[in-house]
């Protein structure tokens, strides 16, 4: 397993347990993700690495508008409910409309790739 896909996996694996504790207990463990969901937290994690490669540190804003577009580009749209088959999700709306719950995992994911970044683990 190559630092990328370890750090995707601790992302993935935080935002999982954040979700709990908010009540959505829908987020599958790393191993049971399915394969767009593991390719969108190693992309996350390389938007973030590529930015601290060049001395920034992108805000939580960023770091959704990035996950907007990936999400946009591969055909989702925005529905009340979390849909993988329709491809609808409802944080497909800009940054400052999400609510408080749903930044805080923005601002979690920077954070950790922060962390490896700052370590160079």
């Amino acid at each position: 397993m190559d630092r990328i896909e370890s750090i995707a996996i601790v992302c993935h694996e935080a935002n999982r347990a954040y979700c709990a504790t908010i009540g959505d207990n829908s987020q599958p463990s790393w191993a049971d993700a399915p394969q767009w969901q593991k390719d969108s937290a190693i992309n996350g994690v390389k938007f973030h690495l590529a930015a601290h490669a060049e001395g920034r540190t992108p805000p939580p804003s960023a770091s959704h508008d990035s996950w907007l577009e990936e999400k946009r580009a591969a055909g989702w749209t925005y529905g009340v409910v979390k849909d993988p088959e329709k491809k609808q999700h409802p944080c497909f709306i800009p940054y400052d409309g999400l609510p408080t719950e749903q930044k805080v995992k923005d601002y979690l994911f920077g954070a950790i790739v922060k962390v490896y970044h700052e370590a160079r683990v």
